[in-house]
């Protein structure tokens, strides 16, 4: 079987590539009888839902979990296939799979995402959270649960530690700070009061915006171990909306107790334990049995249910490399250039899988987040397109600046530029408004020219200083009154 296009990956990356593919196509009068593969190691792929423009490159959507067949149906020279890769042949331009059959492709975009890693491997208690399946798994073990470790200081980890009731949580992080990925310390400090405080109810008399689907028990075959797992698909920006993420302890709320500068040095199973030197905190009960135990590097030992692993991730690149010399990044991923094309010919990335090898625009980085994986489908799929008809293209605007929303303790949090000064050492000054329970902003400034923004709250401010990043307009006259909220900004622009 030959197709024109071939696309590993039923996550927001590789379904926005086959979408971008197949609406371009549409236009194109010469493109004739071009196919698009979609295959997926998932019967359910992401759709991207409810998207809003924001601003120039802000943008907010839903992800909702679709059976396969609706994209076959929606688009219908796409055929997507539920399978997984066995091997792949760069000189042949052909795919196996584990079913036993063979694709041949002219261009091929490897769109798998990438997977947990685990602090603990083939330990049935250390669990990663990526996937709607891995979800499921933590849902069923937290229902009987009393204290769970949570490690990592990452997305996934905080709204990982916001949603949970009913349960003690310990979050171990390396840092000063919570959510150090995202926000530095001062913004930190302001999230701080609200990590213990209850949620907002869901009010659950509302229709529903993304519609719900089970997947079923694995069969024999799924668990071969001859199956490469490469296709499963990532979280969206919503995945925690709706859970129900409630521990064994009736009749409490919240209960977060954070450890600062640590991580997990030893896993130790009950019956090892008395063969640890370790302190232990003054309320550990004594009489509590615990299926294991886990000794912090700052030598205290907690014992728990099960330890939640959210230490980043590791790009999906196997099967791929086998008897392929592909480029890879320090982390792993497949370097690719300014057309999402990797090392070999015919061959693109995209998403979570890849690292980009080009040089950056100065206000954007590359961060393995649901917005660019949007962002990086919609770019491949274009760029496979052009690169078919002999056409080139320029990059997107939203690799002009790095822009990401998303949603921390109940604030909404933007992220703008180099929002915490990366890369420019010590050579910028800070502007900040604190309006505490309220809001948070900060501004980095570099040479008199914004560079960089946090904004926690209902600001308003994401498109202005968006356009004042992307300007580089001298802001110098303004001094700290740029943040005076009597001085309309916005004025500057009429």
């Amino acid at each position: 079987m030959e197709y024109t296009y071939v696309i590993i990956g039923g996550g927001i990356t590789g379904v926005t590539c086959a979408e971008t593919l197949s609406q371009q196509l549409h236009d194109i009068e010469e493109a004739g009888n071009e196919q698009i593969l979609l295959i997926t190691g998932s019967p359910l792929v992401k759709a991207v839902t409810c998207w809003k423009q924001v601003s120039r490159t802000l943008e907010d959507f839903q992800v909702e979990e679709k059976h396969a067949t609706w994209i076959e149906q929606l688009y219908p020279n796409v055929k997507v296939i539920n399978t997984s890769i066995l091997e792949l042949d760069v000189n042949k331009f052909e795919l196996y799979t584990v079913d036993g059959n063979r694709y041949k492709y002219k261009k091929l975009c490897i769109a798998t995402g990438a997977s947990p890693k685990l602090i603990a491997k083939n330990n049935p208690l250390v669990l990663g959270i990526r996937d709607t399946e891995t979800v499921k798994t933590f849902q069923k073990k937290l229902s009987g649960a009393r204290r769970i470790i949570v490690v990592g200081n990452g997305g996934i980890a905080t709204e990982l530690v916001h949603m949970i009731e009913g349960c003690e949580v310990i979050w171990a992080v390396k840092h000063n700070s919570i959510s150090h990925t995202f926000l530095d310390a001062g913004a930190a400090q302001f999230m701080i009061e609200h990590v213990n405080a209850r949620k907002h109810k869901v009010d659950t008399n509302q229709p529903s915006k993304r519609l719900k689907y089970g997947l079923d028990e694995p069969s024999e075959r799924d668990n071969s171990s001859n199956v490469q797992k490469t296709t499963s698909t990532a979280l969206g920006p919503d995945w925690h909306s709706g859970l129900d993420v409630k521990g064994a302890v009736h009749g409490t709320s919240r209960n977060i107790h954070i450890e600062y500068r640590c991580e997990v040095a030893e896993i130790v199973n009950p019956e090892n334990l008395g063969q640890t030197s370790v302190c232990r905190l003054q309320d550990e009960t004594a009489n509590v049995d615990w299926p294991m135990y886990a000794v912090l590097s700052n030598q205290k030992c907690f014992g728990c249910d099960f330890i939640v692993s959210a230490t980043g991730v590791v790009p999906n690149t196997q099967p791929f490399l086998k008897g392929n010399e592909f480029r890879l990044a320090d982390d792993g991923g497949f370097l690719v250039n300014e057309q999402c094309m990797t090392s070999i010919d015919g061959v693109y990335a995209a998403g979570d899988v890849c690292s980009v090898d080009w040089p950056p625009a100065p206000h954007w980085i590359q961060m393995r987040l649901w917005s660019q994986a949007r962002q990086m489908g919609h770019y491949a799929g274009k760029c496979m397109l052009a690169a078919t008809h002999g056409q080139s293209i320029t990059k997107d605007i939203c690799f002009e600046i790095f822009a990401h929303m998303t949603n921390f303790f109940g604030f909404k949090v933007v992220l703008l530029g180099r929002f915490n000064a990366q890369g420019l050492g010590s050579d910028y000054e800070i502007l900040l408004r604190v309006t505490k329970g309220e809001e948070y902003v900060k501004v980095i400034l570099h040479n008199g020219r914004m560079v960089g923004a946090i904004l926690i709250g209902e600001t308003d401010l994401e498109e202005t200083f968006e356009n004042l990043i992307m300007n580089e307009m001298d802001l110098t006259q303004f001094g700290s009154d740029l943040l005076d909220p009597n001085v309309d900004i916005q004025d500057f622009f009429d």
